[in-house]
Formats: C-alpha cells, sequence, structure tokens
C-alpha cells in the first residue's frame, strides 16, 4: 500500500519534471482516476494543463451533463464527438478490435484537440490494473494496448499507473475530492461498447444505456455494489402482449471487489431481481428477456468484453 501524502508530493514533482513549462491535455471522463489526475496535474502545472472530457456517444444516462455540473469550476473542455466512436465500430464485432478502435479514436480526437491549443503531452488516468490486464493479454485496456503505436504527443504522463483501484481512492481522499468522485463506481473506458455483444449502433446503444439506468438506479443505492451494470448480450423470442417478438436479452451484473483484480457476484433477493427484470422488459420494449449473472471473477471478467 502506498503512503498517500508521500506519493501525492512525488506524483506532482514527476508532473511537473515531464511537462515542463509544455501544455497538457488530460483526459477526464469524471471517474476517480481521472479525477485524482486532474487535482495532481492542477497543482503540478497549473494553467498548462487543459481538461478535455469527450463525449463518446457511449455514456451513461446523464453522463455528460453531469460532468459539466461537477467540473464546472475548471475551465473543461467538452467535444462531442459521438457520431465518429459509431462510425468508427461500424461492421466491428470482435471485442480487442473494438477496444483498439476506441483507443485510436480517443487519440486523434485529443491529437486535434491538442493542436488547437498548442499542446504537446498527453495525460491519462492509467493505473496498474489496465496495465497488467494489457500486458498480460487478458484485454486491451483502450488506453493502453488500445493506443495505437504512433501519435503525435511528445510524452504521455501516467501519474497513477502504479497504483490499485483502492489505493487511488485513498489519494483522492487525501486530495479532498468529494465522496462522490472518490467513492464513484468504475466505468470502462470504452464505455457502453464494452457491454454490448457484437457490432455497436446507436440503437443497441440506448437500449442498454436504459437498462444500465435502470440495475444502477435499482441496485446501487440499497446494496453498495463495486459495479453494477447492464449489457446486451443477443436477441431472443419472447411474447408481449399476444405476439411472439424477437427481442434483446440484457444481463444484469453486480460484483464486490477489493481492487478490481477479482470479483464476486452480489446476492441480491430473488425478488428484487424479479423487480429489475420487469422495470427493464416493460420500459424497454424491444427487450424481451434479463438474466442476472452470478459468475464470479475469474473465471469472468467484469466487463463482458
Amino acid at each position: 500500500m502506498v503512503k498517500t501524502e508521500k506519493f501525492i508530493a512525488q506524483a506532482i514533482e514527476e508532473i511537473k519534471k515531464e511537462a515542463g513549462n509544455e501544455k497538457v491535455v488530460m483526459a477526464l471522463s469524471g471517474g476517480v482516476d481521472s479525477s485524482v489526475c486532474a487535482a495532481l496535474a492542477a497543482r503540478a502545472i497549473g494553467d498548462n494543463l487543459i481538461p478535455i472530457y469527450i463525449d463518446t456517444g457511449l455514456m451513461r444516462k446523464g453522463e455528460t451533463e453531469r460532468i459539466q455540473t461537477v467540473f464546472g469550476n475548471i475551465r473543461l473542455q467538452v467535444v462531442d464527438a459521438g457520431d465518429e466512436f459509431i462510425a468508427a465500430l461500424a461492421g466491428i464485432t470482435d471485442p480487442e478490435k473494438k477496444r483498439k478502435a476506441i483507443g485510436e479514436k480517443f487519440i486523434r480526437v485529443f491529437e486535434r484537440e491538442a493542436k488547437k491549443s498548442g499542446a504537446t503531452c498527453l495525460l491519462q488516468g492509467t493505473i496498474y490494473p489496465d496495465r497488467i490486464e494489457s500486458e498480460g493479454g487478458i484485454k486491451s485496456h483502450h488506453n493502453v494496448g488500445g493506443m495505437p503505436l504512433h501519435t503525435a504527443f511528445t510524452k504521455v504522463i501516467e501519474p497513477i499507473r502504479d497504483l490499485y483501484k483502492d489505493e487511488v481512492r485513498d489519494v483522492a481522499g487525501a486530495l479532498g475530492l468529494p465522496p462522490e468522485i472518490q467513492h464513484r463506481m468504475p466505468f470502462p473506458g470504452p464505455g457502453l461498447a464494452v457491454r454490448i455483444l457484437g457490432e455497436v449502433t446507436k440503437e443497441k446503444v440506448e437500449v442498454v444505456r436504459e437498462a444500465n439506468w435502470i440495475a444502477e438506479s435499482e441496485i446501487v443505492e440499497k446494496y453498495r455494489p463495486w459495479q453494477c451494470f447492464a449489457a446486451l448480450i443477443g436477441l431472443g423470442t419472447g411474447v408481449k402482449g399476444d405476439n411472439r417478438i424477437l427481442g434483446w436479452i440484457v444481463a444484469v451484473r453486480a460484483v464486490n471487489s477489493r481492487d478490481g483484480m477479482t470479483a464476486d457476484p452480489l446476492e441480491i433477493p430473488f425478488a428484487e431481481l424479479v423487480k429489475i427484470g420487469s422495470r427493464i422488459t416493460a420500459e424497454i420494449p424491444s427487450v424481451s428477456r434479463v438474466v442476472y449473472d452470478i459468475t464470479p471473477k475469474p473465471p469472468a471478467t467484469i466487463e463482458y468484453e
């Protein structure tokens, strides 16, 4: 476990040294990892930091509006690139290729925005599990294995690259970040794209976004999971009214974990699961079936792709 105050001092000095007098764009998603990086970098380089939030079109319901509210006190740039990301994913079904397509699109958008301000460095919130899973061949995180080999940036600065998630949360508390950010549930960098098995389309994104919102609203406050979400895993037959339909199958997943490297499924009362399933099928007409995933990590990963 890192000594928090010592780590903060060292990280600030590292960012100062790496950035020098250059302007730095940073990927601010609103999660605890990127928020900690933003707080560290603001102390280290002040106005030379340019925080950017990219709306990929793959975000949770209301996410962009929430980010703008939470970070309204800083000079946050919001970039709407939803159509670009959907276009980059067209026809792709392989999970690794999806992650690489998203990683490359992120970099190209950041390069474009950096050029406008003359920034030459990129700062991002890569943490140790991202590196372990990418380098170990488990999955390519968009900010590690999914990054293109060649970029226009002279440096990529990753001040929390050696920390686990629980350590990042400790640093967030020491930096004085609000509890809403410090204890925020993880959300994958590729967004809802890795909660859709097969090709990503706008229609599928809208379905999984709404299902995800329902799952979170029913589970988060009552059970305080490490992570919970809904994923669209395929098509199946169903009956609505007097009609047989071919509808989406949605999987709900909720787990507890310490650092994301292992995870156990959350025990939710059957009546609560029935309620969640009933809400999803009633509120999203194109969904015909809801299942609850009870698989730990390992053998499964937390996310579906």
